[in-house]
């Protein structure tokens, strides 16, 4: 069973994992649109924290993809919201914060459309990376988690969105029985990180109708900051 991998921002994605994996994606974990009117009914019913639980974003959520938040906020590519989010949640020293860029993103965001989770894989990923595993025949996979050291296995037909989220209270990788694909989340981060030894990323990426970047040699897990 693989063990959660930190990956630090002093070296490439690649160069990280070299002998182990091949190929990387950095994933972009959708922001979460709740129903039209749920910010004023949270407020009426004198909820003041308003964003939304994680049964709620199962049921209600849509997801949208970070391209259409550029349109909507007039930022100017990914790099930019990437670093107005990171910003917006204090992940940033003050060296990289970009306030100005944070602003945006808070005018233009509609008040319906919630910030994806931090440090989690999005509920809206999970029944594509599923997909992904059960296309390769796997029929069995094994999770990580750092926090509390734990780990396990669970069979591909018994994973629900629900039982996927739950299996850690934050970072977590996710792999196949041989360890040859992984899925992981990030600290302090909007994004989900793929690695694997499958050549096929770009055709990964159109079936599973995800918004990525294939990494390079160069990518750094501080992607937004180059």
């Amino acid at each position: 069973m693989l063990d959660y991998i930190w990956i630090d921002d002093k070296t490439s994605i690649l160069n990280q994992v070299k002998g182990q994996y091949k190929y990387a994606l950095i994933i972009t974990n959708p922001f979460i649109q709740m129903p039209q009117g749920w910010y004023n009914n949270k407020k009426i019913s004198g909820l003041e924290y308003t964003y939304p639980t994680n049964e709620e974003i199962i049921e209600y959520g849509k997801p949208v993809l970070w391209s259409q938040i550029l349109k909507l906020t007039e930022l100017e590519d990914l790099r930019c919201l990437a670093l107005a989010m990171k910003t917006y949640i204090s992940a940033l020293n003050k060296f990289y914060a970009r306030s100005d860029l944070m602003e945006k993103l808070k005018l233009g965001l509609q008040e319906d459309v919630y910030l994806p989770n931090e440090d989690k894989i999005s509920q809206f990923l999970i029944p594509t990376i599923i997909e992904v595993f059960k296309s390769r025949g796997i029929t069995k996979i094994q999770y990580s988690e750092p926090i509390f050291d734990t780990s396990g296995e669970i069979l591909v037909d018994d994973i629900t969105i629900q039982n996927f989220y739950e299996m850690a209270p934050s970072e977590i990788i996710v792999t196949d029985e041989t360890n040859d694909t992984a899925f992981l989340s990030v600290y302090d981060s909007f994004i989900t990180l793929m690695l694997t030894n499958d050549i096929n990323t770009k055709e990964t990426i159109l079936s599973a109708g995800w918004e990525a970047i294939e990494c390079n040699e160069d990518t750094m897990i501080n992607w937004y900051l180059k």
